[in-house]
């Protein structure tokens, strides 16, 4: 992966506001879906030190900070701090145009090499490990003790950045104020490395051996006083125990499964410090995607399960907002708001919540959204939308799809698993790994791979917002396998356009009556090695559960289409390894099989 796609993930931050509407939700077609905010810059210029800040065990932590330059004898400036395992800087470079832009309005911007990263010293032990958390705290308490400090701290990032953004809550520290964590997961297993059940295997294995490349230290930025390179040279042998993430993920099939040097996968998911980041109080606006893997799922997840005052912002974006990715929109097409935009309400955020600015009131629980295929942005107070009602759609015969039931006693569709299917390496997967563009082309060739149901034209536009639900009564000749299920639009021509998917690894198909972890909308899925079933070939079994969240506006005249797939190349693992099964889907009047679409009333 190259430094240019790694620098576009880690400095792609945005932030969108809201306009209040009555009756919960305000409808926007404007290209910047907030108000102005055109606050001049104080400083001509910044300045830079890089230098260790000692953690409580004495390991040492590479930092930069980034100052307003000619800063006034006693001025007091809050701090923002961007915590990334992909480099603070490398070596010669000037700050980013990111840091260049807080500390010209006031603020010290400050990057962190995290714990066995770049010239930090230490062992990195996963993501957001236990160790990495608390260095967060003192790295706060390490800011406040600064001359220059009014002891008001937030942070901000894309993908692993917005991980720790949402982590610095956890401390509690009293001078965390507020953070933007963007485009990242509330729970690691299903929104990243085993979505379903089923290992993402490419997307794993290539961020893994870019990790270790980056672990070698070759270009890295060694601090101010490190003029020989020794303390970096190091530092880098410290790297050298590093975790190799593919690795311990090939030992994993069950959540509750702990490979040695890992440990347990949800010990460094958002959802395990639930509590303590609502304890914080601390401000938050959290972006995703409807087109990023499970991006909009944590927006969501955090809106519902945390009390934090926070707006929520969901958009058609690729990974860390640098392509537009409304499938209904050119490839080319712009992104919206504009890197200015994105910028000042950013600034406007902070200058809020970090220095008292007393700017235009905000809601403290606001969820704005955009409804692809519409080009609409909207705010709501609430989940799921008020006014959504649920629609049942019906698999039917001649790989139709209908709202009426079927009457018949006998009814089936047999489909030979294709392992050459794909959604393609511009997916919503493969966007993580550095912020790629996320292209679905037309699916009319694809589909013909795989099992698909299509409705009749619809006869009147059709808002699906929220979390679709799949239900297969089905049967197979394999042990196990893995479900792919898409919903797609099909226009008048024949265009066929991607919306969301779905995945179940058949082994995890058990609905848990146990109390979730978090508060979803969709079937609970443990997960866990208690509940794992094998598939019984030639015997009828049930599979229930969500696609990612999605909101867009299917048109009149348009068709909904459900692809059934067995194989996802190269993004996901070939369940199984060997074979090729073949699967009966069921669409009877005992066995029916169906998709539950929530529909906005309009």
């Amino acid at each position: 992966m190259s430094r240019k796609l790694l620098h576009l993930s880690a400095s792609a931050l945005f932030i969108i506001t809201f306009v209040l509407f009555p009756k919960n939700i305000s409808l926007s077609q404007e290209t910047s879906p907030f108000p102005k905010y055109n606050a001049v810059a104080e400083y001509n210029d910044v300045s830079v030190q890089s230098l260790y800040v000692p953690m409580r065990d004495g390991v040492k932590i590479a930092i930069d900070v980034v100052m307003p330059k000619s800063l006034a004898a006693g001025a007091r400036i809050p701090a923002i701090l961007d915590m990334t395992r992909y480099w603070r800087a490398e070596s010669g470079s000037r700050p980013s145009s990111t840091a260049r832009f807080f500390a010209m309005h006031g603020y010290a911007f400050i990057m962190v090499d995290v714990r066995g990263s770049g010239a930090s010293f230490g062992v990195w032990r996963g993501p957001q490990s236990p160790e990495e958390i608390r260095d967060e705290g003192d790295l706060v308490s390490w800011i406040v003790a600064q001359s220059w400090s009014n002891e008001k701290v937030g942070a901000m990032g894309v993908s692993y950045e917005g991980s720790t953004a949402q982590m610095l809550a956890v401390s509690n520290h009293t001078a965390v104020k507020a953070i933007i964590p963007e485009f990242h997961e509330y729970d690691d297993y299903t929104d990243i490395a085993f979505p379903g059940g089923i290992l993402a295997d490419e997307i794993i294995r290539d961020w893994n051996a870019f990790n270790h490349q980056l672990d070698e230290g070759e270009g890295v930025k060694p601090v101010d006083a490190d003029t020989n390179h020794h303390m970096l040279n190091e530092a880098v042998r410290d790297h050298a125990q590093n975790v190799d993430v593919y690795k311990a993920a090939l030992a994993i099939t069950f959540r509750d499964d702990s490979p040695a040097g890992l440990g347990s996968i949800d010990d460094f998911s958002v959802f395990h410090y639930q509590r303590e980041i609502n304890a914080s109080g601390v401000a938050t606006f959290g972006w995703g995607s409807w087109m990023d893997a499970a991006t909009a799922d944590t927006v969501i997840r955090r809106f519902v399960n945390l009390s934090n005052p926070q707006t929520g912002i969901i958009g058609a974006w690729s990974h860390g907002a640098g392509y537009d990715a409304d499938q209904f929109h050119q490839v080319d097409a712009d992104v919206t708001p504009t890197r200015a935009q994105q910028l000042m309400e950013q600034l406007r955020f902070f200058d809020y919540y970090l220095k008292g600015v007393r700017t235009e009131a905000r809601a403290r629980h606001t969820l704005t959204y955009y409804t692809m295929g519409e080009g609409r942005w909207k705010t709501t107070k609430v989940w799921p939308i008020a006014g959504t009602k649920t629609e049942r759609w019906y698999l039917v015969e001649n790989h139709g799809l209908s709202k009426t039931a079927p009457s018949i006693a006998s009814g089936e569709d047999r489909y030979s698993v294709d392992f050459s299917a794909t959604t393609g390496k511009q997916n919503r997967w493969f966007t993580e790994n550095g912020g790629s563009d996320v292209v679905y082309t037309n699916r009319a060739d694809e589909d013909r791979k795989l099992l698909t149901y299509t409705s009749a034209p619809l006869a009147s536009d059709t808002e699906i917002t929220g979390y679709p639900i799949i239900t297969l009564d089905i049967t197979s000749t394999a042990t196990d396998g893995a479900f792919f299920v898409y919903l797609e639009d099909v226009d008048e021509q024949g265009r066929v356009t991607y919306i969301t998917e779905g995945e179940l690894r058949a082994l995890h198909r058990k609905v848990s009556h146990d109390a979730p972890p978090y508060k979803m909308f969709v079937p609970f899925h443990s997960f866990r090695r208690r509940d794992g079933q094998m598939l019984i070939p030639g015997q009828m079994a049930t599979l229930n559960f969500g696609l990612f969240p999605t909101s867009v506006l299917i048109k009149k005249g348009h068709r909904i289409r459900i692809a059934i797939a067995g194989n996802d190349r190269p993004t996901f693992a070939r369940i199984p390894a060997d074979g090729q099964p073949v699967i009966t889907v069921a669409r009877n009047k005992q066995h029916s099989s169906f998709i539950e679409l929530p529909i906005i009333r309009r």
